[in-house]
């Protein structure tokens, strides 16, 4: 009778400790998964976030080290590409690397060229640049150009922004036209197609400001001058980095 007792106490606790056990290992199985999911969705938005702008730093320095160089279709009769051709360097040769490329206008109507960063995008015209359903919108289809300012050849300002979000989250979604708009220095050229013609502007000047300097965009002058807009840091909405151009004579 006593042996029966202390075997049946025994099956109580074993089954105690049996209960614990599983429940312990239930809710550490729950927290672990909880934790690998968040985790793996925290690597996933990194890597939508940063993707296009790592994609398209990695071209630039390959193009770069391989001395890539983009002309536009009018300007090919002006490259001596039999003379670059024969400059190939065994790395180019290999890969039979393009290391020269032709950019034709996506849109004669408006469009925008920048040769150094092979940037080539239609402009979607009088956007305004005040309602983010609106550009957002814009900005999937092309590089944006705020409602109010200039149009090429009126001799005014024109404003051009591409590379903007809502949430950081959402940087991949649009289009990488201005990713790469850092790498301006004065001097470089960016080309405007407005209704059939090309217009030449130069760059002079770069600067960071914050979102909420807005007078940029209402900027007075007495020469055509042209300001590309793109959200600073890539793959954030902290700052905006301006470029400014001039045209010149071609």
């Amino acid at each position: 009778m006593r042996n029966a007792t202390r075997l049946s106490r025994r099956h109580i606790i074993h089954h105690h400790i049996h209960k614990i056990t599983s429940s312990e290992y239930f809710r550490v199985l729950v927290l672990r998964t909880i934790g690998n999911f968040l985790l793996f969705s925290s690597l996933f938005m990194i890597a939508k976030t940063l993707y296009a702008p790592v994609r398209e730093e990695i071209k630039y320095f390959i193009n770069s080290k391989l001395q890539k160089q983009y002309v536009i279709e009018s300007q090919k009769s002006k490259v001596k590409s039999q003379k670059l051709e024969g400059q190939k360097g065994l790395l180019t040769k290999a890969f039979n690397f393009k290391q020269i490329e032709v950019l034709t206008p996506q849109d004669p109507n408006f469009s925008i060229i920048i040769p150094k960063i092979g940037a080539n995008a239609k402009v979607i015209a009088n956007v305004d640049s005040a309602n983010d359903k609106v550009y957002l919108n814009a900005l999937k289809q092309g590089v944006a150009q705020a409602e109010g300012t200039a149009f090429p050849g009126e001799g005014g300002h024109i404003f051009l922004f591409a590379h903007s979000t809502d949430y950081f989250w959402n940087v991949g979604t649009y289009n990488a036209i201005f990713y790469l708009l850092n790498k301006l220095e004065v001097g470089d050229e960016v080309d405007l197609f407005f209704q059939g013609e090309r217009y030449v502007y130069r760059v002079i000047g770069k600067e960071v400001v914050d979102p909420s300097q807005v007078q940029y965009l209402t900027r007075k002058t007495n020469r055509e001058f042209l300001t590309l807009q793109t959200c600073w840091p890539l793959g954030t909405t902290l700052k905006r980095l301006l470029v400014f151009a001039v045209r010149v004579a071609e």
